[in-house]
């Protein structure tokens, strides 16, 4: 299918872009480490940035893991089935979010069910 295709260079081309902002961010990281902050305030807040950086990265780690787990999804003929309800997904919703493994009606209902388990504890 066409979309597969597009579905394909989307994610393809996230993987690109974390990947070089990862890169990115170890140089910039050991370019600062280079440095000597003679004022503690310097360095306090160069290490503040770098945990909001490193905290930022943890996240595109996850999506990364995503990306790749639905490029595996398209090579063994998966993809835009919802994990669920064994429904096709809209390609609509697949462009969108290529990563996704649930129909709009599965995905709702899980976060439903997530609300009522929070408001039980």
């Amino acid at each position: 299918m066409e979309y597969y295709e597009k579905a394909r260079e989307i994610l393809e081309r996230h993987r690109k872009e974390i990947i070089s902002g990862a890169e990115k961010t170890l140089q910039s990281t050991f370019e600062k480490g280079v440095q000597l902050f003679p004022d503690p305030s310097d360095l306090a807040s160069v290490e503040e940035a770098q945990g909001f950086s490193f905290r930022l990265k943890e996240r595109e780690k996850k999506l990364l893991r995503k990306i790749d787990e639905a490029l595996e999804r398209l090579k063994s003929g998966s993809f835009g089935i919802c994990e669920r309800c064994g429904e096709a997904i809209e390609e609509k919703r697949m462009l969108a979010r290529p990563v996704t493994t649930f129909c709009i009606s599965c995905k709702t209902l899980l976060e439903e069910e997530e609300k009522a388990e929070k408001i039980r504890r």
